[in-house]
């Protein structure tokens, strides 16, 4: 037994040297021949752990591809042990495919839809389609997470499913319901797009795909209205999407503040306060999962009278009775606020209720339609100038430096510049949009949902509701640094919006009224990650005029392509329900973004045409994520940040995983700067030039040292808002703990 036992681990050596030509792989060699002579009673698996931990001790800025020959040990480990769970031929490295979807689901892991949907002989077509050799492009981190928290696994952790399988069970999830003359190769398409990391999906889709349990969508959004049973309600249904995997946004702007009368009785509403705290407790008490604690972020707008105790929610000092250290929070900042802010003028706080009662109208249901000019300004000052509507005035500066100061300390709030975001939204036919998601990039239309009426029927009871906007988005995001470096995205492209497409027919999402936007809208947010990886290969400096007009370059290509794929998939299977008057039919979403004028070399006329002619499959198309977990895996830069370290630790629950800059190598490396040494003024510049071609939003951060001045970071705000940003993300500061959504990551 000890023989076989060294004959095995004398082939992985021998195996090692023939993947490994071109680098020199001897150190290792070496310590695998010390540890056979010294420890010959190590089983398999510890005497690959051992040599995959010192792999990883060789790991530096010098010498980046040991993460590879980590990785390929760890593979090792992977194959052996899905050989043993399905009794095949260790050698085999993949077993039957076949086989595979059969022992799954009869255990219940995979969805029975797999079997009812493909024919043995299909299903053996599509394995003989995976291709082990693509393992190879994991890096060891990317292949710990995938293979720690994504692959499909036994109830006892046992390894079943490999890397590939689980791209391919992910292709023929997705591409299940298409027409059979075609869907072979769709189902091969997506395999080939998925599995060269080209794309990833979203980590619900990675995740949950084939599975008999959990939903595909990333990102939810609930507008609250202003009664005990829609709050109520709301929570309910919050905690239900949580439990399924899915972030979510929170708009609490209808709510009435503290203070405000209920049903006459002035002074008897608690405000906003006490229905945070109640969210924060369902974030904690309702997990995904068992994997992590919801994640839930809650946004109010910054005339609202409750915004100084809103701000003051996640600090450390204070009663704790009034704290939600669980949740994030977001900023809703009309122009006026800006404006007022610049010329440290006064700002004026109401009462939602009390405006409601007293105006006859809501004024958070209105925005500026043009810069400097609009409904919401005008209803503002109707309010500030009414004598008998209550309001309390406070310099903009000084909730501006408490917003400041939350920032440096927690890293949020969120800032979301309603405004800018209304005024490009291309379905306002349909409604507002109030704020974002729990990762900013989602801006689409919403609205509360509320009872209507209660009655028994036939001893039962039955409860009507008037469905508002649930938003749902559904993300997927192209790998720059490979998709672009490998000329790839006009074949790209196309695959990865069917796909994000058909997830949006396939989720079933326990909230009936998301069911229902999600299908009125057939929303989808097709974003990037590798955008630092991406400028390193180009050989780009980040602060470079070349970056900003890349940006401009590249993203104006992307919003074409994807443009072009939806209103082509609207022409094959129908348009959606929103796009009857839409900015979209009119053609006035192409001329607001100048794409008409002549000025592109891409053909911008026509796809108006075209899609004036067969409509868009897709309401909301365009959005870019955080992609913090899903980058590692494709081994790339997260989103378009740029990276805290050329060589860094990846701290994971019990262990640390070291990580270089992707590509690193003599000519990448001076590419290569830290988030923390870039003028931000410059990220903006290029987050500005993108998001002229983004029709939702951009998960975008700001980095600045723990010895920021306020003027400093009061400027990096005004010139984001000046510049035309719809949201800003985390503000990462050195001395703040961060913690990143998962649940966007795509």
């Amino acid at each position: 037994m000890q023989t076989k036992t060294i004959d095995w681990k004398s082939q992985v050596l021998e195996r090692l040297v023939q993947k490994f030509e071109e680098f020199d792989v001897d150190p290792l060699l070496q310590y695998g021949d010390t540890l056979l002579q010294q420890k010959p009673w190590l089983d398999e698996k510890e005497w690959v752990y051992q040599l995959i931990l010192e792999a990883l001790s060789l790991l530096d800025e010098n010498e980046p591809n040991w993460t590879y020959v980590a990785s390929s040990l760890y593979l090792e480990l992977l194959y052996y042990d899905a050989s043993q769970q399905r009794k095949y031929d260790f050698t085999e490295k993949y077993g039957p495919f076949y086989q595979l979807v059969q022992t799954l689901t009869s255990i219940g892991i995979y969805n029975t839809a797999l079997l009812e949907s493909y024919s043995q002989e299909e299903i053996n077509e599509l394995g003989k389609t995976i291709d082990p050799k693509k393992d190879e492009l994991f890096t060891y981190i990317g292949l710990r997470t995938l293979a720690d928290r994504y692959i499909a696994k036994g109830y006892q952790k046992q390894v079943y499913e490999l890397p590939q399988e689980r791209f391919m069970i992910i292709a023929m999830s997705l591409m299940k319901n298409e027409t059979k003359d075609k869907r072979q190769e769709l189902v091969k398409e997506a395999y080939w797009a998925l599995s060269n990391l080209y794309m990833t999906v979203a980590t619900p889709t990675l995740s949950n795909a084939g599975k008999s349990y959990g939903q595909l969508s990333s990102c939810f959004i609930d507008t609250v209205d202003d009664s005990l049973q829609g709050i109520f309600d709301s929570n309910t249904d919050i905690a239900n999407l949580s439990k399924n995997g899915g972030g979510i946004g929170v708009y609490l702007g209808k709510i009435r503040s503290r203070g405000s009368s209920i049903k006459g009785f002035s002074g008897a509403s608690s405000g906003v306060l006490p229905w945070m705290k109640q969210l924060n407790n369902t974030a904690v008490s309702v997990d995904q999962l068992g994997q992590r604690k919801g994640a839930i972020c809650v946004y109010l707008d910054i005339w609202h009278k409750d915004i100084s105790s809103f701000l003051d929610a996640k600090l450390n000092n204070g009663d704790e009775r009034y704290r939600t250290h669980d949740l994030f929070t977001g900023i809703c900042l009309p122009d006026l606020f800006m404006e007022q802010l610049e010329d440290r003028q006064s700002w004026f706080l109401f009462d939602p209720h009390e405006i409601r009662s007293v105006m006859g109208y809501s004024l958070e249901d209105y925005y500026d339609e043009t810069k400097g000019d609009g409904s919401f300004r005008k209803k503002y000052w109707e309010c500030v100038n009414h004598p008998d509507l209550s309001k309390e005035e406070v310099p903009a500066i000084d909730i501006m430096k408490r917003i400041l100061k939350s920032q440096l300390e927690t890293g949020g709030p969120f800032m979301f510049y309603r405004d800018q975001v209304n005024r490009h939204n291309p379905n306002s036919h349909l409604g507002m949009i109030y704020s974002s998601n729990l990762c900013t990039e989602i801006t689409q239309n919403q609205s509360p949902t509320y009872v209507t009426e209660q009655l028994t029927v036939d001893g039962k009871i039955v409860i009507n509701k008037q469905p508002g906007d649930f938003v749902v988005c559904n993300l997927s995001s192209i790998h720059l640094g490979n998709a672009v470096m490998d000329e790839v995205l006009e074949r790209l492209i196309p695959i990865q919006v069917r796909m994000l497409d058909n997830v949006i027919d396939l989720n079933t999402i326990p909230v009936l009224q998301a069911q229902i936007t999600n299908q009125k809208y057939r929303a989808v947010g097709l974003g990037t990650f590798g955008w630092h990886h991406l400028l390193a290969l180009k050989k780009i400096r980040w602060e470079s005029d070349e970056a900003v007009e890349y940006a401009d370059e590249l993203y104006e290509k992307i919003a074409f392509l994807t443009i072009e794929s939806s209103m082509k998939l609207a022409k094959e299977k129908g348009s959606c329900e929103a796009f009857e008057g839409s900015d979209w039919q009119s053609g006035s979403y192409f001329e607001q973004k100048g794409y008409t004028t002549g000025e592109s070399q891409l053909p911008w006329n026509r796809l108006k045409e075209e899609v004036g002619t067969f409509g868009i499959r897709n309401s909301y198309l365009m959005a870019v994520a955080p992609n913090s977990s899903t980058s590692l895996i494709a081994g790339s830069t997260a989103s378009i940040d740029p990276i805290f370290q050329k060589f860094y630790s990846e701290e994971k629950k019990d262990y640390k995983i070291p990580v270089t800059a992707p590509d690193l190598n003599s000519e990448t490396t001076w590419y290569y700067k830290s988030a923390y040494f870039i003028d931000q003024h410059w990220s903006i510049k290029q987050n500005a030039a993108r998001q002229k071609h983004i029709d939702q939003s951009i998960s975008f951060n700001m980095y600045v040292p723990n010895t920021v001045q306020a003027r400093e970071l009061l400027n990096l705000h005004l010139d984001a808002w000046k510049s035309g940003l719809k949201t800003t993300y985390y503000l990462r500061s050195t001395s703040s703990d961060l913690i990143d959504c998962e649940s966007c990551s795509s």
